[in-house]
């Protein structure tokens, strides 16, 4: 730490410098201010991190070209034909699955090129759910002993069948034919006890996870690899036919990439894959061909109502994609004058590798600019990548067991007394909806602090060895490590995507809100609604209350809310109608008090 001293009085003393470079869009590639530029790269990352937690991914993807080299992080694609030699009729081929990513296409083709294919019935596609176990069994048998090769989609969906499955591969793998190939496809299990895939069956294969590209560099490469030269050479129009394929490949890349935006993104997460690209290409093949003008309208149709829309199930949603299609794909883009993103026209006529050098040349460098976004809308996710890693990184050290048993004793001991409910009751002379929220809250409380204190009690006579360690004591153990909330403690609280420290501190002072009020039951001058476990059964009991003093239907009654102009430390009193509320948020806006 001593090469960080005097890191505050320096930011102080040259505020202006330093807020510029918090504020920068892209800090990672900016110079610290004063001398701090010429510090270590490993200590420039900690500074990073203090400051700038969203850019610590692109910032750590710098430090590890400077250190290790650059192709520790370029991804491209998997060469399908090298693994596909490593195979046999003893060894098949697992495809871990993941969204946005369909590697079977790249079975079929090779299947194709040696001759393997449906037409010539020496090639078996089976998609595993109910009562599709026969047909499976049947194809290996027949493709074991003629040389076939079997497609087995999703094997995770029939989980009684898996061991039979293990066992027929262990037969078919000593008698068939050398030809005979396996490729199976499953979804990665969830959490660690949904593991369902036999250990044999992984351990004889070749196993393939293709996850899906991040960022639009690897995007739009990876877009562009669904097609070769004799794609771009089909279509007797030529120069219209590979204006709109780049610009669809420009379009996919966009509406998958959105996805990590979260609800800035896409209201719903869509299964957007490489199949709707691939067939929209086909569609624009047999129209071009078919058709003397251009049918623009018909085009952004068929991709973004049928092929992309075809997913979608919200309307705004749809309003989106239909307006990205309105943008990237019309008249202009023939006569060069449509950018796809600020600073990234539309190429012009070029083979397949000019395409791919002109993505490295001109694309600009990634930022929410390329998605018609604002620079902001991706802090938030940006900031979750960094968290997700660092935890990755943290959970990768090694354990020292002491720490656990020091945070155990202090964190009980810090959980006040448990509310009591009858005594709290004897001091009520009637239950307003107001008394009736409060006694639910407490009752809530009691039971998370219960859990709180039996749990970490158990862990410490575990820890002392007057005790047996149970798997519970360990997860309780390991999540008190990594400061994460352990599960039976989240499974009785409100919701919070807080790490340990911040969620305990917020704790105490959500019982500290609630002793507040519980102590002589008067309504306080300004509720924390975000400090209730239901949030809800406070804004009904607000109705509940009026109905009765005014003698109104509760079920015609509405909510109306005001923002005032005043800090809640400005009021002194509850108002006489309502509540006084304070602890929300807004996301990507921010409220003028003016």
């Amino acid at each position: 730490m001593e090469e960080f001293c005097n890191l505050d009085r320096d930011i102080e003393g040259s505020a202006k410098s330093w807020k510029k470079f918090v504020e920068s869009e892209c800090p990672e590639k900016e110079k610290f201010p004063q001398d701090w530029k010429n510090k270590s790269a490993l200590q420039r990352l900690c500074m990073m991190r203090a400051m700038r937690p969203d850019r610590m991914t692109y910032a750590m993807r710098d430090f590890v070209e400077e250190k290790l080299g650059s192709k520790y992080v370029m991804g491209r694609a998997l060469d399908f034909v090298a693994s596909f030699e490593e195979s046999g009729a003893a060894t098949p081929m697992f495809f871990i699955l993941s969204p946005g990513v369909d590697p079977l296409k790249d079975v079929e083709n090779h299947g194709k090129k040696l001759g393997y294919t449906f037409n010539n019935r020496n090639f078996h596609n089976v998609s595993l759910g109910q009562g599709q176990e026969v047909v499976a069994e049947a194809a290996l048998d027949l493709a074991a002993k003629k040389g076939h090769w079997v497609i087995l989609q999703n094997i995770h969906l029939v989980a009684k069948w898996l061991g039979t499955l293990e066992k027929k591969l262990e037969e078919l793998s000593k008698e068939s034919h050398p030809d005979f190939r396996v490729f199976i496809s499953a979804e990665p299990a969830p959490s660690p006890d949904g593991h369902i895939i036999p250990q044999g069956i992984l351990e004889n294969s070749i196993k393939i996870t293709n996850e899906p590209p991040t960022g639009m560099h690897a995007n739009l490469h990876k877009a562009l690899d669904n097609f070769t030269q004799d794609t771009l050479e089909m279509c007797s129009r030529e120069m219209e036919f590979k204006s709109i394929l780049f610009a669809l490949c420009y379009f996919h890349a966009v509406v998958a990439e959105r996805r990590k935006f979260g609800p800035q993104g896409w209201n719903r997460s869509y299964p957007f894959n490489t199949g709707d690209l691939t067939i929209s290409v086909n569609v624009l093949y047999n129209f071009l061909e078919a058709n003397t003008k251009v049918p623009y309208d018909d085009l952004r149709y068929l991709f973004g109502e049928i092929m992309y829309g075809g997913h979608i199930t919200d309307d705004w949603d749809r309003r989106l994609c239909r307006t990205y299609l309105e943008e990237f794909i019309r008249p202009e883009m023939l006569e060069g004058e449509l950018s796809l993103a600020p600073g990234f026209p539309l190429p012009g006529n070029m083979d397949y590798s000019g395409y791919h050098q002109y993505i490295d040349a001109e694309l600009p460098p990634e930022s929410p600019y390329l998605y018609g976004l604002h620079p902001n809308a991706e802090i938030g996710f940006l900031t979750q990548t960094s968290e997700k890693l660092f935890r990755t990184v943290l959970e990768m050290q090694p354990r020292d067991h002491q720490v656990g048993d020091g945070a155990g004793i202090t964190r009980e001991e810090k959980v006040r007394e448990e509310f009591n409910i009858p005594e709290l009751m004897a001091k009520v002379e009637e239950r307003t909806p107001y008394i009736v929220v409060a006694f639910q809250e407490c009752e809530r409380m009691n039971i998370l602090t219960r859990e709180i204190q039996r749990s970490l009690r158990e862990l410490h006579l575990g820890l002392q060895g007057e005790l047996t360690m149970t798997s519970e004591m360990e997860n309780l153990q390991n999540a008190l490590y990594l400061d994460v909330v352990p599960e039976p403690w989240a499974r009785r609280a409100y919701p919070s995507t807080a790490g340990l420290a911040a969620w305990f501190l917020d704790l105490l002072n959500r019982i500290k809100e609630l002793e507040a009020w519980t102590g002589d039951f008067s309504m306080p001058s300004t509720v924390w609604l975000t400090g209730f476990f239901n949030p809800q059964s406070f804004l009904t009991a607000i109705m509940q209350s009026m109905a009765r003093k005014n003698e109104w239907p509760l079920d015609q009654m509405a909510l109306q809310c005001d923002v005032t102009k005043k800090n809640r430390e400005e009021f002194r009193s509850p108002p006489r109608e309502g509540a006084y509320i304070y602890g929300l948020f807004m996301e990507g806006a921010c409220w003028d008090t003016q």
